[in-house]
């Protein structure tokens, strides 16, 4: 049985009361929440075997470099990678695909080649292609999504080409709620001899990942949104295309042999990894893997279709609200307008009802304007979300609209 409120009473920032009422947190899409298990390892490493990994001999390093490799086995068993090598530790999401697109693209972009992404994607998974682009002379093309914000075969499918050397797609729209076909559009990526790059970040506190069924290339996602800790994220790679690109940065642990007339780099994942590593975040966001894994993602996902099923069915009660994104195959985000109300103004009547959202144009401009709007409001789901906390948005929105209709 998933017991969503027994599964709350793990995250302590979710037990605050504020005006003498619970808070609805409506925006996990944006970062979720950390559970008791996170932060209490976290704070164990810290206070009891802290000290910089790979570098020392003495107890602590060796205990942290240890926990920090296992951290590594543990997302290997995550997304079912073959090797642990294939797991590269950066800042975040957006550090993995800059990687990939200052590493990778640039050794394999020339002019007349093409890089293909959706009209969907978050500016992490376009500014870098945009960028490597400008520089290589390559082309960025982009396929379009439905009115209803679907995904559409033949869009793509016509947007392929012989051209294309790499594909990078979202698995799941951060705008849209869509869940994009990544194992079909990995296939007919590699159908025309491209690489294939899938930004997992609001995919992966919803679904499992398999990377080898995928058959991706890369997979890149963020500890923060799985109920880790900030400043950690992941790139998955092929083993064998990871050892075939230079390194993104230059300095310590990174390195096989330095002298002044030339230095040779480490094998993966480690020539990837310049610097102090963020060991303690990185042990974290394992923490945050098994607690999900715990929980288990049948009883996620069928929890949380649920809650998508009783949000869709409550958000047309109130008047004059379009949801933005209406796919079938879609997960737990919602965005939508009211009718004559400034999202920013929705989202200050929101807080007063102790109702989290977020508003603007959630670092996908494109699609945003795509849909005809400048900003937009946006709820979202975690694994603790509850039919009370949509029945606050729904009750706090019916207030909004009417509050404004009358002033």
């Amino acid at each position: 049985m998933y017991d969503v409120y027994k599964i709350r009473e793990d995250f302590p920032i979710l037990q605050e009361v504020l005006n003498g009422k619970p808070v609805a947190f409506l925006d996990t899409a944006a970062s979720a929440q950390k559970p008791l298990a996170v932060l209490q390892k976290m704070r164990d490493i810290y206070t009891q075997s802290y000290a910089n990994p790979h570098r020392g001999s003495y107890h602590f390093a060796e205990a942290i470099t240890i926990e920090y490799e296992k951290a590594r086995q543990t997302v290997q068993k995550f997304i079912n990678a073959a090797i642990d090598k294939e797991i590269v530790f950066t800042r975040n999401a957006t550090e993995s695909i800059n990687l990939v697109a200052a590493t990778w693209g640039w050794q394999n972009l020339k002019a007349g080649d093409e890089v293909l992404i959706s009209e969907a994607e978050h500016h992490a998974n376009l500014v870098p292609w945009q960028n490597i682009c400008e520089v290589t002379g390559a082309k960025l093309k982009v396929f379009a999504v439905s009115d209803d914000g679907d995904f559409v075969a033949d869009n793509f499918e016509k947007a392929l080409s012989n051209n294309t050397k790499l594909v990078a797609v979202t698995a799941m729209s951060n705008v849209l709620g869509t869940i994009f076909p990544v194992k079909d559009i990995i296939k007919k990526a590699h159908g025309v001899g491209a690489v294939a790059l899938v930004d997992a970040c609001q995919f992966a506190p919803h679904y499992p990942i398999d990377v080898q069924d995928w058959d991706c290339d890369f997979v890149a996602f963020s500890g923060h949104k799985i109920y880790g800790p900030t400043g950690i994220g992941v790139l998955y790679g092929k083993a064998e295309i990871l050892q075939s690109m230079p390194p993104y940065q230059f300095g310590g642990d990174m390195i096989d042999n330095v002298t002044f007339e030339k230095t040779t780099f480490a094998d993966i994942p480690a020539r990837f990894e310049a610097g102090t590593a963020a060991s303690v975040q990185a042990i974290g966001m394992a923490e945050s893997m098994r607690y999900m894994q715990n929980i288990g993602f049948d009883n996620l996902i069928a929890h949380e279709k649920k809650l998508v099923d009783y949000t869709l069915s409550r958000l047309p009660e109130v008047p004059n609200l379009k949801i933005i994104g209406t796919a079938q195959n879609r997960g737990g985000v919602f965005s939508f307008d009211v009718k004559g109300i400034h999202p920013q103004d929705l989202a200050f009547v929101l807080n007063k009802e102790n109702v989290a959202v977020r508003t603007g144009h959630h670092c996908a401009q494109p699609i945003v304007n795509r849909m005809g709007y400048t900003s937009l409001a946006r709820a979202s789901l975690g694994l603790y979300s509850t039919k009370e906390d949509i029945d606050a948005l729904v009750n706090a929105l019916l207030k909004a609209e009417k509050f404004f209709r009358e002033s």
